[in-house]
């Protein structure tokens, strides 16, 4: 996928995922990864931005498998801003999807 097609639908996917449920960081590279191809470096500068812009919160968890796990909640500003980028993809694809098909046809 094109990086800056990714780049830019992201930030949905990641605050759509954290909507559902709570993650933590290396659930979420993994849950993000079914839908675009993302690292470790990629999510976690993301996830940082978010949580310093308020849209998430976090909280330590226990984990059977080592050290405690932090965790992403998505807070009320978060869904505010999710629910606007959502508003902003779906115009953007139904132009560019209106634009391509108008160019087919032209």
């Amino acid at each position: 996928m094109n990086a800056q097609f990714k780049k830019g639908v992201l930030e949905l996917i990641v605050l759509e995922s954290v909507r559902q449920r709570d993650m933590y960081g290396y659930e979420l590279v993994e849950e993000v990864s079914k839908v675009v191809d993302v690292n470790e470096g990629t999510i976690y500068p993301l996830l940082k931005r978010l949580t310093n812009e308020h849209y998430f919160e976090t909280y330590l968890r226990e984990s059977t498998e080592g050290p405690p796990r932090k965790y992403y909640h998505l807070t009320a500003a978060g869904v505010l801003y999710r629910d606007s980028l959502e508003a902003e993809w779906s115009q953007l694809t139904e132009k560019v999807g209106q634009f391509l098909k108008e160019c087919r046809h032209g």
